[in-house]
């Protein structure tokens, strides 16, 4: 929306305007001066030599207030102006000022002042009127005011638009601000997930090994030496991992990402899990191959599962249920039983369920977590299957 509050003008911007303005009154006075009988005695023609030049610098200096006082100041120079020639210039300029902001009802009171007040102002310099002028007296004031209120209109309406324009664009650069502050809280949030993803697992199970070794004093060099390669090679394991996360936040634009676990590196991911010290089934009736989201994120469950029974329950018994198949579900049960030794406490993130409830949701699934009757810990999910091959015939 238009406001009337114009931009100021700079003292550069304001002389040349002002300038200008007497510039357009000059050749006016000086044609009034030729009109002027020979012979003009002094008293007849004082007006022309004082009377117009001051009437004429009043209202140039009226005119360095029409940004404040618009209204006021086009009034004021429109009434006089017409009794000094040397003011036409300033005229012109207050009309075109006021006309920029583009309100009719003061455009045409002013107007109408300026047109009625130089009929009374002929009288003032000693020029003979030839017969029949009266129409000439009415329509050129008209047309110079017309003429002044048209540039001022357009000049009005060009501040507009210049104003909309940088408004728009104001908001184009807020909104784009905005944009990018919500990409980065988006990229944030991946980051940590895919941090908690690769390296919670692998760090819950060494830190599970270090507590065997930190409270079991009875074991053997054989078991020791189990224990501390698989520390070792948890902990390699984890470095290479937090590298691969790393390469695909860096991978170029030309260079594919690395594929991502899938349903069948779960049998791998519960190896793993064995190997470290945790006593995992795994029972599987999947008929076919889910597609790479289904398949991903069921990989996902389990990994959370297993990372959770490692930092909650030590030396509990986990039981993995995978069932499903193409055009039904794909239900997926990770179940603990209560830990039946103490380990060191991993530090929690508290977002590995939340960020689990996200994977699950996004992919048209539904997830539950809750204690059991025995003080384990059930995890289930439900995963939607489309079956391809239906979905080709249809």
């Amino acid at each position: 929306m238009y406001t009337d509050v114009a931009p100021r003008l700079g003292g550069w911007q304001q002389t040349w305007r002002l300038v200008a303005a007497a510039a357009v009154g000059i050749p006016t006075w000086l044609s009034l001066g030729v009109l002027l009988p020979r012979g003009c005695a002094t008293d007849t023609c004082s007006w022309f030599v004082t009377g117009d030049p001051l009437v004429a610098l009043g209202c140039l200096t009226a005119l360095v207030w029409r940004r404040r006082f618009p209204l006021a100041v086009a009034m004021t120079v429109a009434i006089a102006s017409p009794a000094s020639a040397l003011a036409t210039g300033a005229a012109l300029l207050a009309l075109a000022s006021l006309a920029t902001r583009r309100r009719p009802m003061e455009i045409g009171v002013v107007g109408l002042a300026y047109v009625t007040a130089s009929q009374f102002a002929v009288g003032l310099h000693p020029v003979r009127s030839p017969p029949g002028s009266l129409w000439f007296q009415l329509a050129f004031p008209a047309l110079t005011a017309g003429i002044a209120v048209a540039v001022g209109m357009a000049v009005g309406a060009r501040r507009v638009e210049v104003r909309s324009l940088r408004e728009r664009a104001e908001s184009a650069e807020r909104e784009q601000t905005a944009r990018a502050a919500q990409a980065r809280a988006l990229e944030r949030n991946r980051i940590a997930r895919e941090m908690h993803d690769v390296l919670a697992h692998r760090i819950s199970l060494v830190a599970m090994q270090a507590g065997v070794l930190d409270h079991r004093s009875d074991l053997t060099a054989e078991e020791n030496r189990v224990l501390v390669r698989g520390i070792a090679d948890g902990s390699h394991q984890a470095l290479e991992e937090l590298r691969d996360v790393l390469g695909v936040l860096r991978v170029d634009s030309g260079r594919p990402e690395p594929l991502q676990p899938s349903l069948d590196r779960i049998p791998e991911l519960v190896a793993d899990a064995r190997t470290s010290g945790l006593d995992v089934t795994l029972t599987t009736t999947v008929a076919g191959q889910p597609s790479d989201v289904v398949g991903r994120t069921c990989y996902r469950i389990v990994q959370e599962g297993l990372t959770n029974a490692a930092k909650h329950a030590p030396g509990t018994h986990v039981h993995i249920t995978l069932e499903g198949t193409a055009g039904d579900k794909l239900n997926v049960s990770v179940r603990n039983s209560p830990g039946t030794t103490k380990n060191a406490q991993s530090p929690a993130s508290g977002f590995g369920l939340l960020g689990l409830t996200e994977r699950v949701n996004l992919a048209g699934g539904e997830l539950n977590h809750h204690p059991t009757p025995d003080n384990g810990y059930l995890l289930t999910a439900q995963l939607p299957w489309p079956d391809p091959t239906h979905e080709k015939r249809t």
